[in-house]
């Protein structure tokens, strides 16, 4: 929702907002290996709403050769630099031809941060934990920045306003004729599984209106249990609000569809993935109602991308970058070691 804000702030800058997007490649040479593959992010960014075309496979630096290209004004990018692996602004070109714009940060949010959370999925952000033994044991390697004390502490310190959730909402009621869909879910990390999930909810009706019923913090962590979800309520509400497919969003949906719910928004339709149902606290099926109305439908999106394989991803990526690290270091202490010795024999 960081990237949706900033994508938000830049379409309001101009007319048609088209977004670069770099190859895994370019990524991997300059930041380290990315979480999504470039095929999974061209598609993420194509769902935000405020966006209007991408620019698939896009440089690095950003030159007036690529604007031109595009038919672009300006490009914008946020208040925090960006340097090249031989640390050049990125932007430097850009700026000087006075063809750059700046958008705010969002605070209290960064890929680092939701990282470091993913990491340390031992700590105690939720109660009710079910503490798991593989990821305790890589805990302290993780949680621990250069200094030896935690940089994250596993709760976000984003601050939700009403200005954000208003600047996010498309503020459109339903009209005559629109097919009013429902879905829920925790919607946590919203990813491309989501995305494709809610591109095919979306495809179902001729003019549809997606209602996304969010579970509070505490409701998820009942049912996924460990340490999810990963972002609060309020991140996840802005994370789906800014999805083309969304047309409102319930913040704090009750976990069973209930009769008053879908009576309230005049629902046609309720859909769900084709993940597992976990019943209600009470063990009770929490689509009962709309089944019983026969308005329940199954929906295959075509992804196997879930939440728990993003963070295996990211523990992939952390175990292999702490090898690669431990090998250089091993090196390294080899090479003193032998020079050692050779000034231990000239003596």
């Amino acid at each position: 929702y960081g990237h949706s804000n900033q994508l938000r702030q830049a379409r309001a800058m101009g007319d048609y907002l088209i977004v670069g997007v770099h190859t895994d490649e370019e990524i991997a040479k300059h930041k380290g290996p990315p979480v999504f593959t470039q095929e999974e992010r061209y598609k993420m960014v194509q769902a935000i709403k405020w966006v209007d075309e991408i620019a698939p496979g896009a440089p690095y630096v950003t030159t007036l050769e690529t604007l031109d290209k595009y038919n672009c004004d300006f490009c914008v990018h946020g208040d925090d630099i960006t340097l090249t692996v031989d640390g050049k602004d990125t932007y430097e070109e850009v700026k000087t031809a006075g063809r750059y714009r700046e958008c705010k940060r969002t605070q209290g949010v960064s890929t680092t941060d939701l990282v470091g959370r993913m990491l340390l999925m031992t700590k105690a952000h939720h109660s009710n934990i079910d503490e798991d033994l593989d990821c305790r044991k890589h805990t302290d390697n993780f949680g621990k920045g250069p200094k030896g004390r935690s940089p994250w502490t596993g709760v976000s310190q984003f601050l939700q306003t009403s200005q954000k959730i208003i600047q996010f909402a498309s503020g459109k009621e339903p009209q005559p004729g629109d097919t009013i869909i429902y879905v829920a879910g925790a919607f946590d990390l919203f990813h491309i599984g989501h995305v494709d999930f809610l591109e095919k909810v979306h495809q179902l009706a001729e003019k549809p209106y997606i209602i996304a019923g969010l579970h509070f913090d505490q409701e998820v962590n009942r049912y996924k249990g460990k340490n999810y979800p990963i972002m609060n309520i309020h991140e996840r509400t802005l994370s789906v609000l800014a999805c083309r497919y969304v047309s409102e969003v319930v913040i704090g949906a009750p976990y069973a569809v209930t009769a008053d719910l879908l009576d309230h928004f005049r629902v046609t339709l309720v859909c769900h993935g084709m993940t597992e149902v976990v019943p209600d606290k009470d063990g009770s099926d929490p689509y009962q109602e709309p089944k019983r109305r026969g308005i329940f439908q199954l929906v295959d999106s075509g992804s196997n991308l879930t939440t728990d394989l993003i963070v295996q991803r990211i523990i992939k990526n952390r175990l292999e970058f702490e090898a690669r690290n431990q090998k250089k270091e091993a090196k390294e202490l080899a090479v003193l070691e032998a020079m050692r010795r050779l000034e231990d024999e000239k003596h």
